[in-house]
C-alpha cells in the first residue's frame, strides 16, 4: 500500500514538473514561438513564390495598382493651398503610381467651383485642377460611384466629368442617366483588354444620389443590373474588375451585402473585385 502511494506521489510529481515546464516555456519564450512561426511562414512564402517562377511566363504582362478613397477636399484642400502644390498629396508615391500600367482609385469628391470646405462637414468638394494632379500622379481610371461624388448636385456631377475627360482620366459607376452609370468601361493595355464597372451600397447614400432616366448620379448596387454588365463586359473584355463602395466604416469584416454581392459578380463572371469605403482593411 505505501509503494503504491508513494508511486501515485511520483506520478504527480511528474506530471506537475511537465505542467509547470510548460507553462515556463509558453511564459518566457512566447517570443522565440513566434519568431519560429514567422519564418515558418515566410519560408511557405519564399517556396510559393520559388514554384510560381518555374510556371511558364505569358509574353506580355499589364500591372495594375489599386487605390482606396482619394479626396481633395477638408483638410486635404488646406494643406494643398498652404503648400502652394496640387501635386503635394501624391509626392511620395507618385514614382510607384506611374510605375504601373493602369492605375485605379475611387475619387470621392466632385471637381466643382465652390466656398471651402471645413473639416468637420460631411459633404466634399475638390477645386478644379485636381483632375490634373491625378493625371500626373498616373490615374487611368476612377469610380465616381460612393457617398460623395453627388454632393453638389447634377452640376458638380457634370463638372466632374467634363474636367476628368479634359485630362483623359475614365470613369466609371456615375453618368447622366441610368444607363451611361451602369455601362462598364474599357481599357486596353498592351493588348489585353479590361472592364471596369463601379456601384456604391443602397444603405451608404441618400436615394437621390442614383443615377434614373432622367437623373444624374451614380451606380447603386442593384444585382440584376450588376449581373447584366458584368456578362455584357465578359463578352467584350479579357478581365472584368468590378468595384464597390460598400461596408460599415471602421468595420474589419465584410458585412452580408457585401459579400452576397461580390460573390454574385463573381458567379456573373468578374475576374476581381475592389472594395472601399470602410476607412480600414477589411
Amino acid at each position: 500500500m505505501q509503494r503504491k502511494t508513494w508511486l501515485i506521489l511520483f506520478a504527480i510529481l511528474i506530471l506537475a514538473i511537465a505542467i509547470f515546464g510548460s507553462s515556463y516555456y509558453l511564459y518566457f519564450f512566447p517570443k522565440q514561438t513566434a519568431i519560429s512561426k514567422q519564418q515558418e511562414g515566410e519560408k511557405e512564402f519564399s517556396d510559393f513564390v520559388a514554384q510560381k517562377k518555374k510556371l511558364p511566363q505569358k509574353s506580355e504582362e499589364v500591372s495594375l495598382v489599386v487605390v482606396g478613397d482619394v479626396s481633395y477636399s477638408r483638410g486635404v484642400e488646406q494643406i494643398v493651398e498652404k503648400r502652394k502644390d496640387i501635386n503635394y498629396p501624391f509626392l511620395k508615391i507618385r514614382d510607384y503610381l506611374q510605375s504601373s500600367d493602369l492605375v485605379f482609385g475611387n475619387l470621392e469628391s466632385p471637381i466643382t467651383q465652390g466656398r471651402e470646405i471645413s473639416d468637420f462637414e460631411m459633404i466634399f468638394r475638390s477645386n478644379p485642377g485636381t483632375e490634373q494632379a491625378l493625371k500626373q500622379a498616373g490615374f487611368s481610371v476612377l469610380s465616381l460611384a460612393n457617398n460623395h461624388t453627388p454632393d453638389f448636385g447634377e452640376k458638380g456631377l457634370e463638372g466632374t466629368f467634363n474636367y476628368l475627360n479634359n485630362v483623359g482620366i475614365k470613369y466609371v459607376g456615375a453618368g447622366k442617366d441610368a444607363q451611361e452609370a451602369n455601362q462598364p468601361i474599357y481599357i486596353e493595355v498592351k493588348g489585353i483588354k479590361f472592364a471596369f464597372l463601379a456601384y456604391n451600397d443602397t444603405d451608404v447614400v441618400p436615394a437621390i444620389y442614383e443615377a434614373s432616366e432622367n437623373h444624374a448620379g451614380t451606380a447603386f448596387m442593384r444585382i440584376e443590373r450588376m449581373t447584366a454588365a458584368v456578362k455584357e463586359a465578359k463578352q467584350n473584355a479579357d478581365f472584368v474588375i468590378v468595384s464597390m463602395h460598400a461596408g460599415n466604416e471602421y468595420a474589419d469584416k465584410p458585412n452580408d451585402s457585401q459579400i452576397n454581392f461580390a460573390h454574385t459578380a463573381i458567379e456573373s463572371g468578374a475576374d476581381l473585385i475592389i472594395g472601399h469605403h470602410p476607412h480600414v482593411v477589411q
